[in-house]
């Protein structure tokens, strides 16, 4: 079974001295269709690279590996790279997968597909069902991983054949990149042919991907004399003379292409290969390529060479029909052309599509090309566009062509230029966007429609350049009479490439110019949301405080009935959190927010917002109800094909709230993963630090120090502070790096500096920063009464702010910098706190600190319970340095670790729910006490399994019972 393009053969013939590269072809087939003893093992996949100058039978080679193939049974897939095509794309892409798309059903199609139809149709050139639908590239490049993936796997074995990738286009090749890894584990092979100086310079990960591959690529050489003579001797007998075959090899150079070509015409003229024969030989060695095979060309006749040019203007296997409507032939004389360039070895026909006519090879289309007359190439680019738009309704075909012509003011043109970005845009080619967009402006657009096109041009740029985003978002800016909506989403979006440009000054004061300019009372209040914005994540912002008390007294005027109003409640929500305000006032202030829905995937309004709204409940002590949002949020990103920036801050994100719950191997497993997403996108810079760090907190908390180590070096994580707000904060996290390295001294003086800044911030809030927690630590050997106050101001800030997890774990700190017989008080109120919230890891340490100061107390008996509930604890979050210091702290006091006594999940048992819903519904712990026949402290220690396993205090167990 094959499919795409077919690689023109033009004879068989023997392939010599590619003997190696045959092997290597057959060994990789083998390692595909591996059997022993009659039994199929598992097929191993592989890449296998050609290389060389034009003419020296990469072709031919792939060709030889579709034959092998073929003889073995095994799918071929194939695609390859066309000199004039270079700017559609996923053209290659298209050529790959589209013929077995092509042969399904609508219906059968959409099934095969699933929900990637959407996000990858566009790519694939499907027709749409959600025009709007605007996929980043890296969600595209996902989708077509996943199709490729299960084309393969319903085809297996494949070889996948790909030739003249140096003239593919750049999304394709950047797609073929990202999918090799996963080569290895699919019966795939996949075999391509490039000439290597002529990589496109954008082709980095492509080059990168082939040069570094296992498998170096196959530098192909010229055939020696030798070779080039056992060609000319199969054509024209073996009688055929040493000087005139060494004299072939010389005007040949030893190419493959030329010295086969030249053999099938000297046998076409009856040579026999003598002295007498050099000086025909050396005219037809001339035919074969450059003037000689213009020559040739233009002794076919005008109508044939008219024909030739535009099959060289279209490019790619074309239509005989469309290159006779682009010549301007009738059916008759086309028919005649095709035969006469057929006959002299110009044109042969493609397999597909069928009927089509391409190229024998690509240096006669190149050659061809390049010989139009400039004039009359730029008016069949012209005329083909405008059949491709008329005809074919074909915005990116069309464009394609219009790259070629020159600009002439035409406003038909820039329109189709335009629709041809909107494809592109929506196949998740920001890049091939941008190219059209640019040359629309230089046509130039009618002044009218100027701002509009710099603001699409924009938008292409953002993902790739967005330098040149602010650029144009201020050259549209300056176009007069704009729309109010066009300037309210021009502003937002040059907002946002300021932000990402570490540049959030001048993002807010852009915000903030705009809001007091507007006289539109809806796009004033939405400026003001995005000043707001940006000056809460700048981190050198000047008067936090004068910000906050603006923010407050407009959101008490809001009632969220607009989604410009319920974006003002969310960030009075998120700076009453960060302020350190009761945390009913923040879960007050969010929940009205959320009321009319909070889009993350909304373009003109970013998703920070709804993220900072999401994150508020974790650190409120409802991250069950965190999760839920984050995990529609996501789902939302995916459906919409966001699978870049978007998607790993979310997995991280998420994963800091496994974290917080201390489901550790969790968190580190989706932190990891929303790493490794944020560094597949360029300029993911801001995900990565949010990743890095957390990832930081996690591995400290597992006992990794030295791989958190690792990790900040790798990264640079504690050399370089952002300019925005990053949470968790970095200096903070790095502090907590040196305080388990017992760098103390270098932990004080950074951990200083950061309650220096949050305070002159007005950010009190220990349950977002502990820098007071970390502070006390690193004092508590050099300046103990130092670290008690700095300790007992958390406790005093964290009561304030009222989250019990925050309580507990500022009191946990309190009690180990306080020590002796004060500490013990402390610490039994820590473990309350901490039993009355969602965090287990906390929880953990503080069971293990508690009976570690009754073990040194003398009271063993207590120690027991209490390092025994803290090891289990710790076992169950994945600690193993906090489960190792636990085993320590029994083995010290003279007792054994016992086995685990139950084994955690996140069911609730019986006695859990029924203790919970009585709580609910208001009955006081000595009645849920009899009614289950427990002590009180049986009761609590049921609901602090409930709090924990549900992910939420008690004033969230309402609505996380009703989930």
């Amino acid at each position: 079974m094959t499919h795409g393009l077919r690689q023109p053969i033009t004879a068989h013939r023997p392939l010599l001295e590619r003997d190696e590269e045959l092997r290597s072809i057959d060994r990789a087939l083998a390692a595909l269709c591996d059997t022993a003893d009659g039994r199929t093992r598992v097929p191993r996949g592989g890449l296998l690279a050609f290389t060389g100058e034009a003419g020296l039978g990469k072709t031919t080679l792939i060709a030889a590996a579709r034959a092998r193939a073929a003889v073995q049974g095994v799918t071929v897939f194939s695609g390859r790279g066309g000199e004039n095509e270079q700017g559609l794309a996923f053209r290659v892409v298209r050529q790959i997968m589209q013929p077995t798309l092509a042969g399904m059903s609508e219906t059968k199609r959409r099934r095969f597909l699933g929900s990637w139809y959407d996000i990858v149709g566009a790519a694939l050139g499907l027709e749409a069902t959600d025009p709007d639908r605007v996929p980043d590239p890296t969600g595209v490049r996902d989708g077509l991983d996943w199709v490729m993936t299960r084309l393969t796997m319903t085809n297996a074995p494949v070889v996948l054949l790909l030739d003249d990738l140096h003239w593919a286009d750049t999304e394709s090749l950047d797609w073929l990149a990202s999918f090799a890894p996963r080569i290895a584990d699919l019966p795939l092979l996949v075999v391509v042919g490039y000439r290597p100086d002529e990589l496109p310079r954008d082709a980095t990960s492509f080059r990168t991907l082939v040069e570094r591959h296992e498998q170096r690529p196959h530098l192909l050489s010229p055939l020696g004399e030798a070779g080039v003579a056992r060609i000319i001797r199969d054509a024209v007998g073996e009688e055929a003379e040493d000087d005139f075959c060494g004299e072939c090899w010389t005007v040949t150079g030893g190419s493959p292409f030329e010295a086969v070509e030249l053999a099938i015409r000297l046998r076409e003229r009856g040579m026999r290969g003598t002295r007498a024969d050099l000086p025909v030989m050396r005219h037809l060695a001339a035919a074969v390529k450059g003037p000689g095979l213009i020559e040739r060309l233009k002794r076919l006749g005008p109508s044939t060479v008219r024909f030739a040019w535009a099959g060289a203007v279209l490019g790619g296997p074309f239509s005989p029909e469309a290159a006779a409507g682009l010549a301007v032939l009738g059916s008759a004389e086309a028919a005649e052309a095709t035969e006469k360039l057929r006959a002299c070895r110009i044109l042969a026909d493609a397999d597909e599509p069928a009927g089509s006519l391409e190229f024998v090879h690509p240096l006669i289309a190149t050659t061809i090309y390049r010989d139009i007359p400039s004039g009359l190439r730029v008016g069949m680019h012209d005329a083909a566009a405008h059949t491709a738009q008329a005809v074919w309704s074909d915005p990116t075909a069309a464009a394609r062509h219009l790259l070629e012509v020159p600009c002439d003011d035409r406003p038909e043109t820039v329109a189709c230029l335009r629709a041809a970005a909107r494809e592109y845009l929506r196949a998740g080619a920001p890049e091939a966007a941008r190219r059209v967009l640019t040359r629309a402006l230089r046509e130039p657009p009618p002044a009218e429609d100027r701002a509009a096109v710099l603001h699409e041009l924009a938008c292409s740029t953002f993902l790739i350049e967005p330098t040149a985003t602010v650029n144009h978002l201020r050259e549209a800016l300056k176009r007069p009479g704009i729309d109010p909506d066009l300037r309210a989403s021009i502003v937002y979006r040059l907002t946002q490439a300021l932000a990402h440009t570490d540049r959030l000054t001048e993002a807010a004061t852009v915000a903030a110019d705009e809001a007091r300019r507007t006289t539109n009372a809806r796009v004033r209040l939405r400026m003001q949301a995005d000043h707001f914005v940006w000056s809460a994540f700048r981190a050198d912002e000047p008067d936090s405080s004068a910000r906050s008390r603006r923010l407050a007294r407009l959101a008490d005027k809001l009632t969220g009935r607009g989604l410009e109003e319920r974006y003002i409640l969310g960030l009075r929500a998120w700076d009453a959190l960060l302020r350190g305000e009761p945390r009913r006032t923040a879960l007050g202030y969010a929940e009205e927010a959320l009321r009319g829905g909070m889009s993350w995937t909304d373009e003109n309004r970013g998703f920070e917002v709804p993220v900072a709204v999401a994150l508020l409940f974790m650190y409120c002590d409802q991250p069950g109800r965190a999760e839920e949002l984050f995990t529609r949020g996501m789902a939302e990103c995916e459906r919409r094909g966001w699978r870049g920036s978007h998607l790993a801050q979310g997995q991280t994100l998420l994963g800091y709230i496994r974290y917080r719950r201390g489901s550790l191997p969790e968190a580190e497993e989706l932190v990891r993963a929303g790493l490794q997403t944020a560094e597949r996108v360029e300029g993911a810079v801001p995900a990565q630090w949010f990743a890095i760090g957390i990832l930081i907190q996690i591995l400290l908390a597992r006992g990794r120090t030295a791989d958190a180590r690792r990790l900040a070096d790798t990264h640079q994580y504690g050399d370089i502070v952002p300019n925005a707000v990053i949470f968790p904060d970095p200096r903070t996290v790095y502090a907590e790096l040196l305080l388990a390295e017992g760098r103390l001294a270098e932990a004080a003086r950074l951990l200083s500096e950061v309650g220096d800044w949050l305070d002159s911030r007005d950010w009190h809030n220990p349950a977002w920063c502990p820098w007071q927690l970390g502070l006390a630590s690193a004092l508590a050997r050099t300046a103990p009464d130092q670290a008690v106050l700095h300790a007992q101001d958390a406790v005093k800030r964290a009561r304030d702010f009222g989250a019990a997890s925050a309580i507990g774990q500022a009191l946990h700190v309190q009690a180990e910098v306080t020590g002796g017989q004060a500490a013990l008080d402390l610490h039994a109120r820590a473990v309350d706190h901490l039993e009355r919230s969602p965090a287990a890891y906390e929880l953990a340490r503080a069971l293990v600190g508690h009976g570690a100061a009754l073990a040194r107390g003398g009271r063993l008996h207590d120690a027991a319970d209490r390092l025994y509930q803290g090891l289990e604890g710790a076992v169950h979050c994945g600690a193993a340095g906090l489960a190792a210091r636990a085993r320590r702290e029994l083995s010290a006091a003279g007792m054994r670790p016992l086995p685990l006594r139950y084994a955690q999940t996140d069911m609730l048992t019986t006695q859990e729910r029924r203790a919970a819903e009585m709580t609910v519904q208001g009955h006081p712990a000595a009645v849920v006490a009899k009614d289950l026949r427990l002590t009180e402290q049986g009761v609590r220690h049921l609901l602090s399994s409930v709090y924990r396993k549900l992910g939420t205090d008690a004033s969230g167990l309402p609505g996380a019972l009703g989930d």
